[in-house]
């Protein structure tokens, strides 16, 4: 079996660890695993093993002949037998199929918030999705939606899992070690970095010493200058960092003692199993399937999104109560490990994988 992984960036965020995650884990267990950024490279390009072979498209736009040209005689080239389309890059997986007409399609959809997807880019979805042989979605709302709304008759559940990072330590946090809060995430609006500034300037007036580090790609859009402007009015700056995308995420995670995530929207967060993976006490809101993964509270503190001082008071309950923290951490890091390790994963995924191809 060949199997191709398609995502459009090797930027770190959720789809593109799990793209990257399934061809590594994919090496050992299948005849060939490849990976292909189609428009842009990044930090993970580190963490691909040498063995998965890799394409970089640097595909420019929407519709792009060169660029499918190439891809579509390095799958017959290659005698790929599956593509694992992750996210938007479904569009050219379509195209592709058009060319191979015995290329099997998968697409598996990370975007928690695909309800509000617009009406155009649902109905390309919806046209595209008569090519899919399976659908994959990181939760029950999003198979729920595939199947009242596309035309693939195969729409199932796949957790996202971690996998222990081989990456050489190289970001060294500021602030005071044993006080630092981690916020993983991207300054996306969906993320909702305001929320997560405003509780942490409630818990700073009665904890100075304590940080709040941010770890996630800029866009140097409007909004992520109005989070830094909003640290410097807040006078935050001397306790809020950013460090942008780093490779070394859990070089960063074990030198930090509490993790938030503030977000408005969410599929199933990577950051929140990575968070678990390294033993972290989290405080996280009820969004995706979030609320799961920390079994309603039981494995983490969960809270409503848009309110900063339920997210201040879920810290400060960790900062009270180090013993507490310390339990909910190991539980979490216990969990994530019995139920979102690669092993059972992919091999339910090659299952499909076989399962689709015998159609």
């Amino acid at each position: 079996m060949r199997v191709l992984q398609l995502i459009d960036s090797l930027h770190p965020g959720g789809a593109e660890r799990v793209a990257v995650n399934i061809a590594n884990a994919l090496v050992s267990k299948i005849e060939v695993s490849y990976l292909c950024a189609t428009r842009e490279e990044g930090l993970l390009k580190e963490s691909i093993n040498p063995q998965v072979n890799y394409l970089f498209l640097n595909k420019t736009k929407t519709i792009d002949a060169k660029a499918i040209k190439t891809l579509s005689a390095f799958v017959k080239q290659n005698k790929i037998d599956v593509i694992h389309a992750h996210s938007t890059s479904f569009f050219l997986a379509s195209i592709l199929k058009t060319l191979n007409k015995n290329l099997k399609i998968i697409w598996h959809d990370h975007f928690g918030n695909r309800a509000t997807s617009s009406k155009i880019n649902t109905l390309i979805l919806k046209q595209c999705s008569k090519s899919f042989s399976q659908i994959f979605c990181v939760n029950e709302n999003l198979v729920n939606w595939s199947k009242q709304n596309l035309k693939c008759k195969l729409v199932s559940f796949m957790p996202n899992f971690v996998v222990k990072q081989d990456v050489e330590p190289k970001t060294q946090l500021k602030g005071k070690a044993g006080k630092r809060i981690i916020l993983l995430a991207n300054l996306r609006p969906d993320k909702d970095y305001f929320n997560a500034i405003d509780a942490f300037k409630i818990i700073y007036k009665n904890n100075p010493e304590w940080s709040l580090h941010c770890v996630g790609k800029s866009f140097e859009d409007a909004y992520s200058k109005a989070i830094i402007d909003k640290v410097k009015v807040d006078n935050l700056d001397k306790s809020i960092f950013f460090y942008g995308s780093i490779s070394d995420v859990s070089n960063a995670l074990n030198q930090s003692n509490v993790g938030i995530l503030s977000s408005l929207s969410e599929g199933l967060p990577m950051a929140l199993l990575e968070y678990g993976f390294a033993g972290l006490p989290v405080v996280v809101t009820n969004v995706g399937d979030c609320g799961k993964v920390i079994l309603k509270g039981e494995l983490g503190i969960l809270i409503p999104p848009k309110n900063s001082v339920r997210l201040a008071n879920g810290i400060q309950n960790y900062i009270d109560n180090l013993d507490f923290a310390k339990q909910k951490g190991e539980a979490f890091k216990k969990h994530v490990t019995n139920h979102f390790s690669s092993r059972k994963i992919i091999n339910t995924l090659i299952t499909n994988y076989n399962t689709i191809l015998e159609l």
